[in-house]
């Protein structure tokens, strides 16, 4: 075990994991491509091809976490909902403390069997981001600009398609209201927002945004059964919860807090209730993480969702299709190849190895959205006069006078 150990931490292991996932991804992005010639005739075909096309390139990720690394997630959760995941449409809010808290809702995602219907919220160029980006935009994922009005007709027409979908065919949308992944900066910036329009302070979230959320509250409503409002911790004294931690095939262990709340219980009276709902939300994960911190774990009894082998079935496909041809053609290259035939397949390594490196900096913490620069997703703009200044993703922070000058 030790030896199998060491040897996932070798470059040679990790760019070959690389070159199953890209070489895989561009084959079912392109039939995702293909697939676009369905769309106009039979919606439901398209989307029950790109499902499974969506699953079959990212559960490679899961297989990454839970055979590659060991991770495993503890699920703290009511067991009367336990038998609602997985059989119904529902929108999951997690706020962005760590690099890889999406890829645990992937994993449990993938146990219920959830994955190849999962799609996100995110900022416009998310969807050019290469493989993964390509798969969210054919598989319907909201693309956002931070600008309010284009992104406000934008939300009301994703939801009213989102939820067409083919029977048992559930769809999971994560959401990240905060707009950016944490950071002892952007906390900061968040804190002098609540103590300028007295909100209470936390110490482990920032701030939500309102508008975009409210809008999906009553868009969603009738039509998207539950809110799963998700909080994910790491214990402090594990390896960090990194991606590459995942590629080094380090085994972490997350808990995940998960609370289902029925859409017809959040208030959509007025604007002003649903915000603060959300505000309380986020407190109480605020509450949560920190309770977590003191104690090691989240109150209540966590349970361990079996795996599934699905994914390493998956994994073992690609890596099939991929690497007997690359095998073939390598023993070739160096038994009868040319010098400049060997050296342009070191170049394609070294090409493979920066895109794996590209790929992973998505993910880390400091490639997040700035907090509280140019945005109005959520808070709308400011008012004139207003202390607040737009950023993106809806983003707030006080600006500088001259600033809001411009801005009125």
């Amino acid at each position: 075990m030790g030896l199998l150990r060491l040897l996932k931490g070798w470059v040679l292991p990790q760019l070959l994991l690389g070159y199953i996932f890209i070489v895989s991804g561009l084959i079912v992005c392109f039939l995702m491509l293909l697939s676009c010639v369905i769309w106009p005739f039979d919606r439901q075909l398209y989307r029950k091809i790109n499902v499974h096309l969506a699953y079959s390139h990212w559960s490679q990720f899961t297989f990454l976490a839970q055979w590659w690394s060991g991770t495993e997630v503890y699920l703290y959760i009511d067991p009367k909902d336990v038998g609602k995941v997985g059989k119904e449409h529902v929108l999951v809010m997690m706020n962005h403390k760590y690099d890889i808290d999406w890829l645990m809702a992937w994993i449990l995602a993938e146990r219920f069997g959830m994955l190849g219907g999962t799609k996100i919220y995110g900022k416009e160029s998310l969807r050019y981001v290469p493989l993964i980006g390509w798969a969210w935009y054919f598989t319907e994922s909201l693309f956002l600009k931070r600008q309010w009005e284009h992104d406000r007709r934008l939300i009301s027409k994703y939801i009213e398609r989102v939820v067409d979908y083919p029977e048992n065919y559930w769809i999971t949308v994560l959401l990240f209201p905060e707009g950016t992944r944490f950071t002892e900066e952007k906390l900061k910036a968040s804190q002098e927002v609540c103590r300028a329009k007295g909100y209470p302070l936390t110490k482990h979230t920032l701030l939500p945004r309102t508008k975009g959320f409210i809008l999906s509250m009553h868009g969603m409503r009738g039509k998207v059964p539950a809110l799963y409002n998700c909080t994910v911790a790491f214990p402090r004294t594990g390896p960090p919860p990194t991606l590459w931690s995942i590629i080094m095939g380090v085994p972490l262990v997350a808990h995940f807090h998960c609370l289902r709340v029925p859409l017809e219980e959040v208030p959509v009276e007025t604007d002003e209730a649903c915000g603060a709902w959300l505000r309380n939300q986020f407190k109480m994960k605020d509450d949560l993480y920190d309770s977590f911190l003191k104690n090691g774990r989240f109150d209540g009894t966590p349970r361990t969702i079996p795996q599934r082998a699905t994914d390493l079935l998956m994994w073992s496909f690609w890596a099939v299709v991929t690497c007997v041809p690359l095998f073939y053609y390598v023993s070739s290259l160096f038994l009868a190849g040319t010098l400049k035939q060997q050296l342009i397949f070191l170049a394609c390594i070294l090409l493979v190895s920066v895109v794996m490196r590209l790929m992973i900096r998505v993910t880390e913490t400091q490639s997040g959205s700035a907090y509280g620069t140019n945005t109005v997703l959520v808070n709308g703009p400011p008012k004139q006069g207003s202390s607040q200044e737009m950023g993106p993703a809806g983003d707030t922070r006080q600006a500088k006078p001259q600033q809001a000058k411009k801005e009125e």
